[in-house]
């Protein structure tokens, strides 16, 4: 086992249509405004830029993103990830009843030194790190699309 490979899925449903959801996810440079854990965003060009995360850990991840597939039919964004991680991430906005289930899928190699250094022992806290960072994620976005109001 490669204990530096990491494979996510979270599920995120939410009261929104899909529609809006979706365009809400393609501005990746708003993501900081509702993402507590997205520190910064600095766009490069159209398709591409750097990403800055911190959750409740005492480490940043930085890594290049340039997107992979774009296709609002299918409701499907992709990213291409390279830098402290590498490998991809993945949106899939699709609708359900009166509002939206998101699926967020990631599969990653860890590169950064301290974090790869701690593999074995740190991988329970670093899931955990992510969990912590998807919910509040999730969070963030219901209320950005909300206007503000109480998230679910």
């Amino acid at each position: 086992m490669d204990w530096n490979h990491y494979r996510f899925r979270s599920l995120w449903p939410l009261p929104v249509p899909a529609a809006e959801v979706y365009r809400a996810l393609e501005r990746i440079e708003d993501y900081p405004r509702w993402w507590p854990q997205v520190r910064e965003v600095t766009r490069l060009d159209d398709t591409s830029g750097v990403l800055r995360f911190r959750s409740f850990l005492p480490y940043e991840l930085t890594a290049t993103v340039r997107e992979g597939r774009r296709d609002p039919a299918a409701g499907v964004l992709e990213v291409l990830m390279n830098g402290d991680m590498e490998g991809w991430a993945r949106w899939t906005v699709a609708p359900r009843g009166s509002g939206t289930l998101v699926r967020y899928d990631q599969e990653v190699v860890v590169r950064k030194a301290l974090l790869r250094r701690l593999a074995v022992p740190g991988r329970p806290v670093f899931r955990a790190n992510h969990r912590v960072m998807m919910r509040a994620g999730r969070r963030g976005l219901a209320a950005h699309l909300s206007g503000g109001r109480q998230a679910v």
